[in-house]
């Protein structure tokens, strides 16, 4: 339908047909509630998810998008079959248990802290976008990969959103306030330990330096981004949780959250096999590198966001020659031809102040048997390292207590108050060791084992070395 008007090109007294323009969209002011404009998006933890008008904006951009190629825990899913969930989902769950941590401010402390609903659209949104700066694979692209081929690499997936952040405003011209913006981007980084002088000099961070500790806690690692995770990792793992974040917003069970984080690093994350297939896709990783120039698109937002997990069936199906060691390897991974296992030991509790990573030099220096002559090549090692979130430090002591809502007086948990059954040690050091190729098992679990006595004048590895059978004559 239009309605008639005389154009001013239309000869006289002929009436000429104008279409009415389409009413301009309209624009909600930031952290305005619109529940006519939300949409419903259902999760499988946390049921129906609301996303806000600002927050759809993101969402449906090809940057966003592309979390749904990258599982969030890597390589997991070939132990723990399940665990094929990704940063997708996870995301859209941290950016909702945001939201309800800052309602749940603002209805006991909102006026005695000042909590608006720009603060309140804020912290959603950084729960939201808080991993767009991941790699392929997750940790395994920022801690074993890019240091392999860019040592002492400070690259961080967190600055890494900041700035896939500003790419995405300024592509998808998405109406947010630099203000805004940059404190939202803050709020990202904030756990980085690259950030902390940053944050120092920030006005927002001084005025409200609890909004900075939601979505990522580097003070003492109490955040959502971990309730999220630790409940549905466990979920898509098939393991029980003891821990229950609705009970931590409402009321107390803040240990569980370290433990339960910490069983999951010990059975999950850090499994053994997993640890070996991890060790084998970054082999391949680098040995695509040179040709493809993966390492490259970590440096350019426009170009990063095109990496993801997809990368290893480019890797595994292209023609090119030059990827041949590369495609062996992945190869070797989907036959379940991994790198063996041969020994493993937990640092002894005196040497973990000053203990360095052990590397396959190490462990090729110690050989003593001229039967094989080891190469550093022939061996990968895996240094793991478990705690609480705060290293050696026990978490609870950087968290202070009120005794009630109403008092305003904190207090500190001391060690006196704090049951005997929990653990004396808040970290725990493991070096694992593998042989590339299976033949290799024996000579690389002596050279293991010679390093052990060299270093701690004992063997503490978990079990004995193996000995070659000895076939009977008869």
């Amino acid at each position: 339908m239009g309605e008639y008007c005389v154009a001013a090109s239309a000869e006289e007294g002929e009436p000429a047909l104008a279409l009415t323009p389409p009413p301009a969209r309209r624009r909600h002011a930031y952290g305005e509630l619109d529940r006519c404009s939300t949409k419903q998006v259902f999760d499988n933890l946390h049921g129906n998810i609301s996303l806000d008008p600002l927050a759809r904006e993101f969402v449906d951009t090809e940057e966003f998008q592309r979390l749904r190629d990258l599982k969030q825990l890597g390589l997991t899913y070939l132990v723990y079959p399940g665990a094929v969930h990704t940063r997708f989902e996870h995301s859209l769950g941290v950016y909702w248990l945001a939201g309800e941590a800052m309602n749940n401010l603002q209805m006991y402390q909102g006026k005695e802290l000042g909590i608006d609903r720009v603060d309140v659209q804020s912290v959603k949104l950084a729960g939201l976008l808080h991993d767009i700066g991941h790699g392929p694979f997750s940790h395994l692209f920022e801690h074993e990969f890019l240091p392999r081929v860019h040592p002492g690499s400070t690259w961080s997936h967190e600055h890494m959103s900041a700035l896939l952040l500003d790419s995405i405003v300024d592509k998808h011209a998405i109406d947010i306030e630099p203000d805004y913006l940059k404190v939202v981007k803050e709020m990202i980084v904030a756990s980085s330990e690259f950030s902390k002088t940053e944050l120092v000099s920030s006005q927002g961070a001084r005025e409200k330096r609890f909004l900075y500790d939601i979505v990522a806690n580097g003070r003492n690692g109490i955040d959502v981004d971990k309730f999220d995770y630790i409940d549905r990792d466990c979920r898509a793992c098939g393991l029980g949780s003891n821990f229950q974040h609705w009970r931590l917003l409402q009321d107390l069970s803040i240990h569980k959250l370290f433990t339960t984080r910490a069983d999951l690093h010990r059975t999950v994350y850090t499994h053994a096999k997993v640890k070996a297939v991890e060790l084998m896709l970054v082999d391949a990783l680098v040995e695509a590198n040179d040709y493809l120039g993966i390492s490259l698109h970590a440096q350019d937002p426009e170009d990063f966001w095109k990496l993801d997990d997809t990368i290893v069936k480019s890797i595994e199906t292209a023609p090119n020659d030059e990827l041949k060691k590369a495609k062996e390897i992945i190869q070797r991974i989907r036959r379940r031809e991994l790198y063996k296992f041969c020994n493993q030991y937990s640092v002894p509790k005196d040497k973990l102040e000053n203990f360095k990573a052990i590397t396959a030099q190490d462990i090729v220096c110690s050989q003593k048997s001229s039967k094989v002559l080891l190469k550093e090549e022939d061996v990968a090692v895996s240094n793991v390292k478990i705690d609480l979130t705060r290293g050696k430090d026990n978490p609870l002591e950087s968290i202070k207590f009120f005794k009630d809502y109403g008092c305003d007086e904190k207090f500190p948990v001391i060690d006196d108050r704090v049951s005997h059954l929990l653990p004396a040690y808040n970290q725990d050091r493991i070096v694992r060791v593998y042989a590339k190729k299976p033949e290799l098992v024996e000579a690389v679990s002596e050279a293991f084992e010679n390093l052990q006595l060299r270093m701690y004048g004992e063997k503490t590895q978990v079990h004995d070395t193996p000995k070659k059978r000895i076939r009977v004559q008869y």
